[in-house]
């Protein structure tokens, strides 16, 4: 693959294994910098001549884009952590390397938009029948939904504490995995655990504090 891709003009900086298949085969994503001037096409064309290689899908990120990966986010949103939730829907694109984000509220089966990434449907007032979520969901979007979602494939997971969901979506693909599902049902967990913790942490902070005649503790 490395072969093929250079051939094209292409130099990989970056790949995960995204997924182990039962029949042998993985799915894995290249981050690949390309010259300008060549055309994507050209790294769809190189791979097809690498034996049992399938291109599922391409996509393009914009010069200098930001790709927060698992640890990264966590950093973020531990250093953040009242709104770790937000901070993981800014970051869901460069963890998952394609997509975004939306942060829903408790609101019924009525969309509405608490926080969103960049290119993320924002139609306020869609009634959604796959709201309100209960559990991690691949959303199936209705022949009725407004014209931003129409192409979108997407999954939920819910924050159970507070009655919120994360949205992660892709504009006409490719499919969701089933691992990055999982990945993002981890991280929803993760960013709930650090927002819970937060005040227990302040709380120890001041009680650390040493405490001046009066016994009020100074910072």
């Amino acid at each position: 693959m490395a072969t093929a891709v250079g051939a094209a003009g292409g130099d990989i900086v970056g790949v995960d294994v995204v997924e182990h298949r039962g029949d042998g085969f993985v799915v894995d994503d290249f981050l690949v910098d390309l010259p300008g001037g060549r055309l994507p096409d050209s790294l769809v064309t190189a791979c097809r001549t690498v034996p049992d290689v399938t291109v599922e899908f391409i996509g393009h990120y914009s010069p200098g884009a930001s790709l927060h990966r698992d640890l990264e986010a966590v950093e973020a949103m531990t250093a953040e952590p009242d709104r770790a939730e937000e901070i993981l829907v800014d970051l869901v694109p460069g963890i998952f390397r394609s997509g975004w984000g939306l942060l829903l509220p408790a609101s019924g089966s009525t969309l509405k938009v608490q926080r969103a990434s960049g290119g993320a449907p924002e139609d306020d007032g869609y009634e959604a029948p796959w709201l309100p979520l209960t559990e991690p969901t691949r959303i199936a979007v209705g022949a009725d939904a407004p014209e931003p979602w129409q192409d979108v494939v997407a999954v939920g997971v819910p924050v159970g504490d507070t009655g919120q969901a994360i949205v992660f979506g892709r504009d006409g693909g490719p499919r969701i995995l089933d691992s990055e599902l999982a990945r993002l049902v981890h991280l929803v967990a993760l960013a709930q655990v650090i927002r819970r913790t937060a005040p227990a942490a302040r709380d120890a902070h001041a009680a650390d504090e040493p405490a001046d005649a009066d016994g009020a503790a100074t910072a």
